[in-house]
């Protein structure tokens, strides 16, 4: 049985500000450790549930924050940046369930641990066929697209809710009880860990009740950025249609390449961020 596992950081037990998951900083050596045991706890509950073959992608920032020193042995570690799938880099039609691991809530969730979508500063909203979604719904999306249902998400209590209002009775690990952006009530570690060790072996031990998440062709991602010039700079791709001076949209017939064209314009409208301004 194979187990997909993509892990973000700002879902990850006691993880509670910027300065937590910026690899220029320095708290962020002491949470690359504290990210690699949830994921272990997650590889720990899918191994007691029967999996043979788990495969961890990195998918926070540059992707190369998993510790393989301390990784379980039992999973194998997609790591380093680009990717073209992204946080969901390794998942195909072999899996048997996808799982994540510290995810955190889409942009503009109130009391949201860390809240944004993909990017921090430049995107104020994003859209699948006119369904407000943060990361949670576009990866599902992405593993639905293989036929993989998503069986688990572990974060703060807001990722959670939202992700069963997507995608029904999975099941949830909240390690944290989000009080606003950047502050949170943290489980300890001990409990957080059980948490997600007996989530992940509940998903896995009902796989069969989860369903794929497939979005309907043709798929259309819209994109609400800070930035007018971000938005400006997006539509010099003759594939993106402005929509208002901040939002951008995109339409194909297939879900992995309205996502690769997302994911590129994304990219290129980034390029136009200002420090300051966003």
């Amino acid at each position: 049985m194979k187990i997909f596992i993509s892990c973000d950081m700002e879902g990850i037990s006691g993880i509670t500000g910027p300065d937590d998951a910026d690899p220029r900083k320095e708290p962020y050596k002491r949470f690359q450790k504290v990210m690699t045991g949830d994921v272990n706890a997650a590889v720990e509950g899918a191994t007691l549930a029967g999996a043979d073959e788990i495969v961890v992608n990195d998918s926070h920032d540059g992707m190369r924050n998993i510790l393989i020193e301390e990784l379980s042995p039992k999973a194998q570690l997609i790591s380093g940046f680009t990717k073209p799938l992204c946080m969901m880099q390794g998942i195909d039609s072999s899996f048997d369930l996808a799982v994540f691991v510290g995810y955190h809530a889409r942009a503009g969730t109130a009391a949201a641990v860390m809240n944004h979508t993909i990017f921090g500063k430049e995107i104020s909203d994003v859209w699948i066929n006119d369904v407000l979604v943060g990361e949670t719904g576009i990866n599902a999306g992405i593993a639905g697209y293989f036929g993989v249902p998503v069986g688990a998400v572990t974060g703060d209590d807001k990722v959670c809710r939202e992700a069963t209002a997507l995608l029904g009775n999975i099941e949830t690990a909240a390690v944290k009880e989000g009080v606003d952006r950047y502050v949170a009530k943290c489980l300890p570690l001990e409990k957080s860990r059980e948490l997600i060790k007996n989530a992940v072996k509940r998903a896995v031990e009902r796989r069969s009740e989860f369903k794929p998440l497939r979005y309907q062709s043709p798929t259309r991602f819209k994109v609400r950025f800070a930035s007018t010039t971000e938005a400006a700079i997006a539509c010099l791709l003759p594939i993106v249609t402005m929509e208002d001076s901040r939002t951008v949209s995109i339409s194909s017939n297939d879900y992995l390449e309205a996502f690769s064209t997302f994911l590129g314009v994304l990219m290129l409208a980034s390029t136009a961020s200002n420090e300051t301004f966003g």
